[in-house]
């Protein structure tokens, strides 16, 4: 199995290439992970993962200004649907706009805006900065066997925007931070995390190593 990272400038792609390395070797999985910028490679990955930090205006001029990278994502993973995981602000362009400064395009792929974390507690500070437990708003095989709710283990957040999805079908799970905050989307072979499974220690371990088993 060869697992791409896609590296446009953005993301913790260090971080994301060893916890996918050991995520693949506790689970028993033989895959190599490859951090590329190369369109040819993203369109021969057999899974594919897009990080990202900052702005969302920003990653997506990162993303789109490499040549051809666009356009092989959009081949992969939804002509041929390649299993994609997008991480935070990677999981962000997966909406049709960013409205950080202004209104930005996205990819389009999930429908919804990504927006501004609105806390109903004056006390709550944004960004939202820690760790806390997912809320599942419907099953998903990226869940599998992850423990949620109060019980829950813990998955590490830092932002201050979120993605509000067009169609609830597509949220997956959300967190509490002051009011309900985006914590994960999917659709058919897309799946985004809005927290870093890369520094979510046996919660991320756990989820990478169910997207590089997930067969969607």
């Amino acid at each position: 199995m060869k697992v791409a990272i896609v590296d446009y400038g953005s993301g913790n792609l260090h971080s994301a290439r060893k916890a996918f390395e050991r995520a693949a070797r506790e689970a028993a999985l033989s895959a190599t992970i490859e951090v590329t910028a190369d369109p040819a490679s993203v369109r021969q990955a057999d899974r594919i993962v897009l990080p990202g930090v900052g702005a969302f205006a920003a990653c997506a001029d990162g993303l789109r200004g490499i040549s051809g990278m666009t356009g092989a994502l959009d081949e992969a993973i939804r002509r041929r649907g390649v299993p994609f995981l997008g991480i935070c602000v990677g999981m962000q362009l997966l909406a049709e706009r960013g409205l950080e400064y202004g209104a930005v395009p996205g990819l389009g792929w999930i429908g919804g805006d990504v927006i501004a974390i609105q806390s109903h507690d004056p006390s709550v500070k944004i960004p939202h900065m820690g760790w806390n437990t997912l809320l599942p708003r419907r099953e998903h095989p990226l869940l599998a066997g992850i423990p949620t709710s109060d019980v829950g283990w813990h998955a590490y957040f830092v932002h201050s925007f979120h993605f509000r999805v067009g169609n609830p079908a597509d949220l997956v799970a959300e967190t509490d931070h002051g009011g309900p905050v985006t914590a994960m989307v999917a659709r058919d072979n897309i799946a985004g995390t809005q927290f870093h499974p890369e520094k979510s220690q046996k919660l991320g371990l756990k989820l990478i190593s169910n997207f590089l088993d997930w067969r969607p």
